[in-house]
C-alpha cells in the first residue's frame, strides 16, 4: 500500500508539473517564440510519458495479485491497458519534436533528414493508434508486428546516425544530444524486451477474464511481471537521465562559454571602494 501511494504521488507530481513548463518567458517579454513552443511540447511529452508509465506499472502489479478477485484483477488489467496509450503516443512523437528542437537551436540537418524527422512522428503515431484501437483484429495484429520491427530498425538507425554525426563533428557544439539519442535508443530497446517479457502476463489477463485464476496462471503472471520489472525501472531511469542532460547540456559550447565568463569575473580583482 505504501509503495502504491508513493507511485501515485509521483504521477500526480509529474502531471502538476506540466503547467509550469508552459509559463510565459520573461526573456521575450511574454511573447512566446517558436523555440519555446517546441521546448514546451518536448517537456510535456516527457511528463506525460513518465507519469502514466508509472501508472501502468502500478495497475500491472495489482492485476498480478492473487489475493484480489478475478474481476478486480481484470479491471486492473483494463486500467493498465487504458493508461498505456499515453506513453505510446509520447514515445512516437518524441524524436520528431526533439529533432525540430535541435534544428531550432542551431544543429542543422540536411533537407532529406529533416523531412524524415518531421514524417517520423505522424507515421509512428498512426501505427500506435491503429494497433491500439484495432487490437484483436487482423489489421491491428499486422500493424502491431510492423511497429515491433519498426522499433528495431529505429534503434539501428539512431546508432548509425549518431555514429555518423560524431564522426563528422556535426554535434561538436552539443555532444549531449548524441547521448540523449543513444539513451532514447536504449529506452526503445528496453520497451521491446519488456513487451516480450510481458507476453505471458497479457495472456494471463485474457485467461482470467475467460476461465478464471489458477495457481499455474498466478505463477506465470507473477514471473512474467517480475522479469519485466527491470525494464520498467530502466526506462524510467533513462527518461530521468535524458531530462538531466537536456537541462545541464554537458559539453555544450554555450554552457562552457557561460562558465568561462563566470570564472573570469571571479578572477577579476575587486575595485577599491573609493573608485565606486
Amino acid at each position: 500500500m505504501q509503495r502504491t501511494r508513493i507511485f501515485l504521488l509521483l504521477i500526480i507530481a509529474s502531471t502538476l508539473a506540466a503547467p509550469l513548463y508552459a509559463l510565459p518567458s520573461t526573456e521575450t517579454d511574454y511573447i512566446i517564440s517558436g523555440y519555446e513552443i517546441v521546448l514546451v511540447l518536448h517537456e510535456l511529452l516527457f511528463v506525460f510519458w513518465l507519469g502514466p508509465d508509472i501508472g501502468v506499472y502500478i495497475w500491472s502489479h495489482k492485476a498480478a495479485q492473487p489475493d484480489l478477485t478475478d474481476s478486480q484483477r481484470v479491471t486492473a488489467g483494463k486500467m493498465m491497458h487504458t493508461i498505456d496509450l499515453m506513453p505510446r503516443i509520447c514515445i512516437s512523437l518524441m524524436l520528431t519534436i526533439g529533432g525540430i528542437l535541435t534544428e531550432v537551436v542551431g544543429i542543422e540537418h540536411p533537407t532529406w533528414q529533416m523531412v524524415g524527422i518531421v514524417l517520423l512522428g505522424p507515421v509512428w503515431l498512426a501505427m500506435v493508434l491503429i494497433s491500439y484501437f484495432r487490437e484483436g483484429t487482423a489489421l491491428g495484429a499486422t500493424v502491431n508486428r510492423l511497429d515491433f520491427w519498426f522499433r528495431w530498425g529505429l534503434i539501428l538507425a539512431i546508432i548509425v546516425s549518431v555514429s555518423y554525426s560524431v564522426g563528422t563533428d556535426r554535434l561538436v557544439a552539443a555532444p549531449w544530444v548524441a547521448w540523449k539519442l543513444l539513451i532514447f535508443a536504449a529506452i526503445v530497446f528496453f520497451g521491446l524486451i519488456m513487451r516480450i517479457q510481458l507476453m505471458p502476463f497479457i495472456d494471463g489477463l485474457r485467461q482470467l477474464e475467460s476461465t478464471g485464476a489458477s495457481e499455474a496462471l498466478n505463477a506465470s503472471m507473477a514471473g512474467s511481471l517480475g522479469r519485466a520489472r527491470p525494464m520498467f525501472i530502466a526506462i524510467w531511469a533513462g527518461l530521468i537521465i535524458e531530462a538531466g542532460l537536456g537541462i545541464v547540456q554537458p559539453g555544450s559550447v554555450e554552457v562552457e562559454n557561460a562558465e568561462a565568463e563566470a570564472a573570469a569575473q571571479l578572477l577579476q580583482p575587486a575595485k577599491p571602494i573609493g573608485s565606486l
